[in-house]
C-alpha cells in the first residue's frame, strides 16, 4: 500500500515533513495547499505533488491523509475537518492552545474514528529511543529522576513570539512530552520559574526566554528541564535518566562526529545548528511510523491525547510561574493525572 498525502502548509516545518514523506517508498506527495503560491509550488515541484486547496484536499478520493503544518490556530479546526472527511491525520504540535478547545477537538476524532498522531518527533530519534530501550530493558535500574537540557541556538522573532503561545507551549512542550516518556508516569505536581535574559523585547510581547522546570510524579519521581532561547554553541539537546541501578544519557549529536587532537588540545565540530538537521532522521521515523499506524488502522501514538497532557503541563507551568507556586496538573484538567483523560499513551 502506497499512503498518498496531502501537505498543508508549505512553511520551514512543511519543508520538512515534505522531505520525510519524498524519502519513504511506501508513501507519496500527491497534493500540497498553502495561500503562499510562491512556497507551494516548490514543494509540489520537487516532490511531484499538485497544488491543490485545502478543500480540493478535503474532498479528494486520492488522498489517505493529511499532515497539518499550518499555523497553530488552525490545527483543531483541519484535524476535526480532516476526521469528519475520513482521512488521517498527522498534526504538528500543538492541537490547539487552549485545553479545553483540545478536548473538543479530541471528541471529534473519537466520535469519527479518525487516526490522528501529533508531532512529537523527538520520541523517533534514534537516541532517545535507545535510551528508552535501555530502561524498558532494565539496565539502569527502577527510574527515578530525569533531567532535560533544551536550548536553542537563538531566539526566534517577537512576531512569531506573540503567536506562539509562549515558551512553555512552544519550545519546552517537547521536553515534557520525553519527561512523560521517560519517567513511564503521569505528572501530578508541576513548579517552574521564568526570566528574561535574552531579549527585552520577548518580555515586552508578554513571554520568557529562560525558564526551569520541576516535575514530579505520585511516587516522588522527577524531572528536571533546562530550557533557553540562546544557546552561543549550537544546538543543546540532551537527556540524563538516572536510576535505581545506574544511568544512561543522551549526548549532544554534531553533523560529523569526530575529535582532533594537536598541540592546541582536543577539538571537535560544533554542534547541530537547528532541529532540521538534528532531528532528520526522527521525522523520517516519525512519518514512516504513522504510516505504518494508517496502515494497520491501530491507534497512533503519540496521540491526540499526548498532546493535550503536553499542553496542560505547559499551561500548569506558566500559572507556576505568574503565581510563584507548585501547580497540581489537575488544576488546569479539572481531574487528576490518573484518571480517564489521560489513558491511552
Amino acid at each position: 500500500m502506497t499512503v498518498r498525502f496531502g501537505l498543508l502548509g508549505a512553511g520551514r516545518i512543511g519543508k520538512v515533513h515534505a522531505k520525510a514523506i519524498g524519502s519513504n517508498p511506501k508513501a507519496k506527495l500527491a497534493a500540497v495547499a498553502d495561500p503562499m503560491a510562491d512556497a507551494a509550488n516548490a514543494i509540489a515541484t520537487q516532490y511531484g505533488a499538485e497544488v491543490r486547496t485545502i478543500e480540493a484536499i478535503e474532498s479528494a478520493a486520492d488522498i489517505d491523509a493529511v499532515v497539518i503544518c499550518t499555523p497553530t490556530d488552525t490545527h483543531a479546526d483541519l484535524i476535526e475537518r480532516f476526521a469528519r472527511a475520513g482521512k488521517a491525520i498527522f498534526c504538528e504540535k500543538p492541537v490547539d492552545l487552549d485545553v479545553e478547545r483540545v478536548k473538543a477537538c479530541l471528541r471529534v476524532v473519537d466520535e469519527t474514528g479518525a487516526t490522528l498522531m501529533v508531532g512529537f518527533n523527538r520520541r523517533f530519534d534514534p537516541h532517545f529511543q535507545a535510551v528508552k530501550q535501555a530502561i524498558e530493558e532494565g539496565q539502569v535500574g527502577a527510574v527515578e529522576m530525569v533531567t532535560i537540557t533544551s536550548r536553542d541556538p537563538g531566539a526566534p522573532g517577537v512576531d512569531y513570539i506573540k503567536r506562539s503561545g509562549g515558551i512553555f507551549r512552544d519550545m519546552t512542550i517537547h521536553d515534557f512530552d520525553i519527561a512523560r516518556f521517560m519517567l513511564g508516569e503521569e505528572i501530578e505536581t508541576v513548579t517552574a520559574q521564568g526570566s528574561v535574559l535574552v531579549d527585552p523585547a520577548i518580555g515586552a510581547a508578554g513571554d520568557y526566554d529562560s525558564v526551569s522546570v520541576m516535575l514530579s510524579t505520585a511516587s516522588g519521581k522527577h524531572a528536571t528541564i533546562s530550557n533557553s532561547r540562546r544557546a552561543t554553541y549550537g544546538y543543546d539537546q540532551r537527556v540524563e535518566v538516572h536510576g535505581s541501578k545506574g544511568a544512561v544519557a543522551i549526548e549532544n549529536q554534531r553533523p560529523v562526529s569526530i575529535e582532533v587532537a594537536n598541540a592546541s588540545g582536543y577539538t571537535r565540530p560544533p554542534l547541530h545548528d537547528f532541529f532540521m538537521t538534528r532531528y532528520t532522521e526522527a521525522y523520517a521515523r516519525e512519518i514512516s511510523s504513522f504510516i505504518d499506524f494508517v496502515e494497520s488502522k491501530s491507534p497512533a501514538s503519540p496521540s491526540g491525547t499526548d498532546g493535550l497532557i503536553a499542553l496542560a503541563l505547559a499551561d500548569a507551568a506558566l500559572k507556576s510561574v505568574k503565581e510563584g507556586r507548585a501547580v497540581k496538573v489537575s488544576e488546569i484538567t479539572g481531574v487528576m493525572a490518573d484518571k480517564s483523560v489521560f489513558q491511552g499513551r
